[in-house]
Parts: C-alpha cells; sequence; structure tokens
C-alpha cells in the first residue's frame, strides 16, 4: 500500500519554490494511513501470502496449484459506483469496503473458482489518514468473510481533479478453479432448479436512480424513515452481502458429478449487479433454455417499495436496474434443491426455490419487458418473470 497527499501550503511558493506538498500533495500522510491499516491488512494474510505490506507488488505462494490437474485462473475488476457519494455525505467510511470486495469476489465465486487474493486502489482528493484507514479496513474485513488475503494496493491523491472530502474505489482479484469443476452454461439442463439467495439491499448499482429519487423527492440522508426502522442514510449504506463463501461451501457440498449438468450438483451461479435480476441470469444460460422465475416467491424489501413509490419508478425500470432483494442466484439439480436451499439457511443466509429451468418454445409469450433474452454481450438463454411480488 502506498499513498501521497495533503497540502502544506503555498508558503514555499511566495519564496520562489514550488514542492510536491504545495501542490497538494502530502506524502507524509499516505504513509500515516498506511500505519494505521496494517493490522487489519495482514489479518487477512494466510500462509500463501509472501511478505507483508508495502511491497511494490503483493505476492502469493500458488503452489497448492502442483495438485490441480487443469488450473483454470478467474480475474475480476469493480468498483462501487455512486454509493460513495452517500459515505462520503454521511462521513463513514469502513462499511464501503464490503460493496468493493462483494462486487469483484462474488463475480469470480460465479464460476465456481475461489477467490485467492485482491488488490484496491483509492483515488482521493486529499489524503486523511484516518478516513483512508477506515476504507481500508473495511475492505479487509470483507476479504476475511469471503477467505480472500488483500495483498496490495494503492492509495493516490489527485489535488485539482477531486475534491477534499472526495474520493473513488477499484479493485481486482484472483481465483482459481480446477477445469473438470467450471461451472457455467455447459451444465444447466432443463428441469433444472432457480435458488434465490437474498441480498443485504441495494448493495452497489442503481444508485444514480436511487440519489435521482432521493433528491427529487426532497428527502435527507439523516431522515427517520418508518418503513425502514432506520434513518435513509443508513439505509442507503447498508454494506453488500458476500457470497463467496456460501457458494463455495454449497459448491462443494454439491459437487459436479462426472456427467455435465447431471447428479445432485450445483450447475452455476448468477450474481445479480447492474442490469437487475432477469438480466444477470440469462448469461449463465445456454441457448434454447429460458428460466421461469417466479416473483410471488418473495415480498420486496422496504427500500425498493420506498424508491418505486417516492420516484413513481417502472416495474420493467426497478427490475433492470436494482436486484429487488435477490443479490445471487444458484442454479441446482432439481435432486439438489431443497437440500441447497437447506445448507445456505443453516448458514444465516436466507434462500428459496424461485423457478425452473425449461426448454424455451414458441408457447413461452415474449413479449414485453417480463422476457429477458442475453444480456451484456452474451448471447445466451432467456429469462421470464411471472407473477407479482408477494
Amino acid at each position: 500500500m502506498t499513498s501521497a497527499n495533503t497540502a502544506a501550503g503555498p508558503a514555499s511558493e511566495k519564496q520562489g519554490q514550488i514542492t510536491y506538498a504545495s501542490a497538494g500533495v502530502d506524502v507524509e500522510a499516505g504513509d500515516r494511513a498506511v500505519e494505521l491499516m496494517k493490522g487489519a491488512i495482514k489479518a487477512t494474510h494466510n500462509s500463501s501470502v509472501i511478505g507483508g505490506v508495502g511491497g511494490f507488488a503483493g505476492l502469493y505462494d500458488v503452489s497448492k496449484l502442483l495438485t490441480y490437474k487443469k488450473p483454470l485462473l478467474a480475474t475480476s475488476t469493480d468498483g462501487v459506483g455512486t454509493k460513495v457519494a452517500i459515505a462520503q455525505a454521511m462521513d463513514i467510511h469502513d462499511t464501503i469496503g464490503f460493496d468493493l470486495v462483494g462486487m469483484v469476489v462474488d463475480d469470480i465465486v460465479v464460476v465456481g473458482a475461489e477467490p485467492l487474493f485482491m488488490t484496491d486502489y483509492i483515488a482521493c482528493g486529499k489524503v486523511v489518514p484516518e478516513r483512508i484507514a477506515d476504507i481500508v479496513r473495511g475492505i479487509a474485513a470483507a476479504c476475511s468473510v469471503a477467505g480472500t488475503a488483500l495483498v496490495g494496493g494503492e492509495t493516490a491523491e489527485h489535488p485539482g481533479l477531486l475534491g477534499e472530502h472526495e474520493y473513488d474505489v477499484a479493485g481486482a482479484a484472483t481465483g482459481v478453479i480446477e477445469a473438470d469443476q467450471l461451472l457455467g452454461p455447459d451444465r444447466v439442463r432443463a428441469g433444472d432448479v432457480v435458488i434465490g439467495m437474498a441480498s443485504s439491499g441495494l448493495h452497489s448499482n442503481g444508485y444514480s436512480l436511487v440519489r435521482r429519487v432521493i433528491n427529487h423527492a426532497g428527502w435527507a440522508l439523516d431522515r427517520q424513515v418508518s418503513e425502514l426502522g432506520r434513518t435513509l442514510g443508513e439505509e442507503l449504506l447498508e454494506p453488500t452481502r458476500v457470497y463467496a463463501a456460501d457458494c463455495l461451501d454449497l459448491a462443494r457440498t454439491f459437487p459436479v458429478s462426472a456427467s455435465a449438468g447431471g447428479g445432485a450438483a450445483v450447475h452455476g451461479f448468477s450474481h445479480v449487479t447492474g442490469g437487475g435480476l432477469a438480466a444477470n441470469l440469462a448469461r449463465v444460460l445456454p441457448q434454447g433454455l429460458v428460466a421461469t422465475v417466479d416473483r410471488a416467491t418473495w415480498e420486496l424489501p422496504a427500500i425498493f417499495k420506498l424508491v418505486s413509490e417516492l420516484g413513481n419508478v417502472p416495474l420493467a425500470d426497478l427490475e433492470r436496474t436494482l436486484n429487488l432483494g435477490v443479490g445471487m442466484v444458484a442454479i441446482v439439480s432439481p435432486q439438489a434443491a431443497d437440500a441447497a436451499v437447506a445448507r445456505l439457511n443453516d448458514r444465516g443466509l436466507p434462500a428459496w426455490v424461485m423457478g425452473t429451468v425449461a426448454a424455451d418454445s414458441d408457447s413461452v409469450d415474449k413479449a414485453g419487458p417480463d422476457y429477458v433474452q442475453g444480456a451484456k454481450g452474451v448471447d445466451g438463454g432467456a429469462v421470464r418473470l411471472v407473477n407479482a411480488y408477494a
């Protein structure tokens, strides 16, 4: 982890000298931030992490890959989006790390890969050591939940580009999966069951819509909202649920059988992020299959009802923007469905059967927004949403 920044003032410039500090970059503040975050970072390290904090590169011993027959590396990178504006407005910075880690590692786990290590990047207008340390502590805490080592990162001060209290965060992670255990569309079969896993709230997607609705309504972040049981700001800042450990446990409990799609097995996952449930689920289905998802199997959490009512947002727009209470989906064989739901519930993760997979046909109603085929460049299967929310 390296850093920089905090203006030392223009005194030296009055004497004809321009320094890095007078330009707005305080290297010493960056060093203090690193000292404050060291303990949290080290807590994520396991025996595979080589070296400590502060190196030019994070090192990770992958000797265990020698035991793999054909190891495949999986990688993902992401940010948090405009949710950082809520954290900055509330001056609460130790939860945004869960949003970052969740967005990254839970994309990796979709293919069944174990996220091994992660790096982060924080760009800010001014390095305030305590604030930077809070952000990284949140990232480290979420990495611990995911079982992922935080092996490095960078904090960069950009005075003149970002305001003094502004920052943005990004991260990248790498995971591994044995080739014959890879999950995805090739394993999904007609008859498979779709299991929904509850989100913790808005997660990290659709905040441009949400912030627009809140601003239009004139609601302040400190407003107490009875339907939410807390302030609006507290609800909007609720950390993203990190599913990696739960998904890996499920995949290992119901391993892939010798024949693709056969046996009591997990066949795939879908991380419900930007684009909503239908579009993301369609990405992990093969052509020719359609997943019918019954909205009546779950109730919309209060925050989604609130956004809908405050902004008079059309249902179709809500469904292609927000997760609406479902943050991750598992596709499993029918033999595994009940046991898989029970396993997730036992781990404290609310889960339920929300639909089934079948062959697509001309008899399926494909008109309107309730039918989604292909998304985000993937010409895959389709998803059909039916009935009204409970």
